[in-house]
């Protein structure tokens, strides 16, 4: 039987919208952790949040389990809650209005696909450590377009 898989994602956006990044941790075992992250010119903080769970859930295979930890709650509750109404209201909001990053919530859905996601809202910078590595990963590649040391 496979380990279960923790991951740590976020994202940041300069300006908001203006130069963003995201940044992600997988964590195998002690010895395997994997990071890294990358940078959109012009976007939210909302879309790299998206992006970093995204580009997360790609390195988890087809049957695996893993725990995503994210601090943005708009993601979190996105996945297990809006999604499901969104899809039955034709992709609308409850005013009616078209969902905001459409595109990337059904990439989000289809990277989950087969597998088993457990999904946990960290508070962010409150010293938990991967998430930190996350979050400097994400604001490090916003800020300079590069991984930090």
């Amino acid at each position: 039987m496979k380990e279960e898989i923790a991951i740590y994602c976020d994202g940041s956006s300069l300006g908001n919208p203006g130069p963003g990044g995201w940044g992600v941790v997988v964590i195998r075992s002690a010895e395997e952790v994997e990071e890294y992250g990358g940078r959109e010119e012009y976007t939210t903080n909302n879309r790299m949040e998206l992006t970093a769970a995204i580009n997360a859930l790609a390195r988890v295979g087809l049957g695996e389990s893993a725990i995503l930890h994210t601090d943005s709650i708009y993601v979190v509750k996105g996945i297990q809650e809006w999604v499901h109404t969104w899809m039955k209201n034709g992709w609308k909001t409850a005013n009616k209005k078209p969902v905001e990053n459409i595109g990337l919530w059904q990439k989000l859905m289809e990277a989950a696909e087969g597998k088993d996601i457990a999904w946990v809202h960290v508070r962010g910078h409150s010293g938990v450590r991967w998430n930190e590595r996350a979050d400097a990963i994400a604001r490090s590649y916003a800020e300079l377009g590069t991984m930090p040391p």
